[in-house]
């Protein structure tokens, strides 16, 4: 699949995930198998640009190119602004959001607010298309509710103002992450363009990504919640579209390092006291589904060390690999 002048890997993309997809993350399930990963959102907003949470958000170094980076905001000339400003940070695609459902996103009239205004979709995608020399994408929901499944007419404005790329997700903004995500829009949507379409929603096996590419026709899969504490789910959907057959999960010691890795990672990218709070969401999705997990989740939840977070972290992986349950 291409993207402007670059050619991915593979048809595999991480979604943006505001407080997820930071950079050791990405480059994480980009070694993993994921042939794009897009970062966190960054504001429109200039007089957010200097804060610490937005360089680290445009922080790309060492990091497996393309370089991603999902914008957000209502104001054409701000979202024009924003492109030149991450392209001239390292963005080397640029990815539009007006697909998140959060309220405090919706309120300011962007994410998949946007979806209710046609003519402003229009002006915004023109505006940075236009502001910027590298490719832009979109990503979008079906519609604003379920009775307002605009996304075939927004998919054909995208198209018409220059974006390379669509990513869909198979819900409304009504529907947040309720329910189930229906592909039938995201196929009709694929039939109305030539660009590439990128299927989103609800994808959290290998045999459920074939399923979704076979059903929308799609050029490829975006994943977001599923790649939480598995990211090498990229590389199990990989293996199985090349071959077929269902891969097993990594073993236990592979997990481990790949677990303590990430959180080795975070640590230097945040520094201590900050890692340890980031690493907190990331150890809880690792944890899911493991006996004894939630008794250990609180427990680790209460570290404020590196050292002591990465102890009781070393223990319920012992535990784990065991087969026992740590004492509560």
């Amino acid at each position: 699949m291409r993207i402007g002048p670059y050619t991915l890997a593979n048809n595999l993309i991480l979604a943006p995930m505001a407080g997820v997809t930071d950079r050791p993350f990405r480059q994480l399930c980009k070694e993993l198998g994921a042939g794009l990963a897009v970062s966190e959102m960054v504001s429109a907003n200039s007089l957010l640009w200097g804060s610490r949470k937005t360089q680290r958000r445009i922080d790309h170094a060492g990091e497996t190119e393309p370089c991603s980076v999902q914008i957000a905001g209502a104001d054409p000339q701000m979202m024009a602004d924003a492109a030149r400003y991450n392209v001239d940070h390292g963005a080397q695609i640029i990815d539009i959001n007006m697909g998140c459902p959060a309220k405090k996103v919706c309120n300011a009239m962007a994410g998949s607010a946007l979806l209710r205004d046609e003519d402003l979709v229009a002006r915004i995608l023109e505006a940075v298309v236009n502001a910027v020399p590298v490719p832009v994408t979109l990503k979008i929901r079906t519609g604003w509710d379920p009775s307002q499944r605009n996304g075939t007419t927004i998919a054909r404005i995208a198209e018409q103002a220059g974006i390379q790329a669509l990513a869909v997700h198979g819900r409304t903004r009504a529907c947040g992450f309720g329910g189930e995500a229906e592909y039938d829009t995201i196929a009709a949507i694929k039939s109305a363009i030539t660009i590439p379409v990128i299927a989103n929603g609800d994808i959290s096996t290998p045999e459920k990504a074939e399923q979704v590419l076979r059903h929308t026709g799609a050029d490829a899969i975006m994943i977001g919640r599923a790649a939480q504490g598995r990211p090498w789910l990229f590389r199990m959907i990989r293996h199985y579209l090349d071959t077929g057959t269902t891969p097993a999960e990594p073993s236990l010691p592979e997990r481990r390092n790949i677990f303590l890795g990430h959180l080795q990672r975070l640590y230097e990218f945040y520094g201590e006291q900050h890692g340890v709070l980031v690493a907190r969401k990331h150890i809880a999705w690792y944890s899911k589904g493991q006996t004894g997990g939630a008794s250990f989740r609180q427990a680790v939840n209460r570290a404020t060390t590196v050292t002591e977070q990465l102890q009781q972290v070393r223990a319920f992986l012992d535990a784990v690999e065991e087969g026992v349950a740590l004492a509560a």
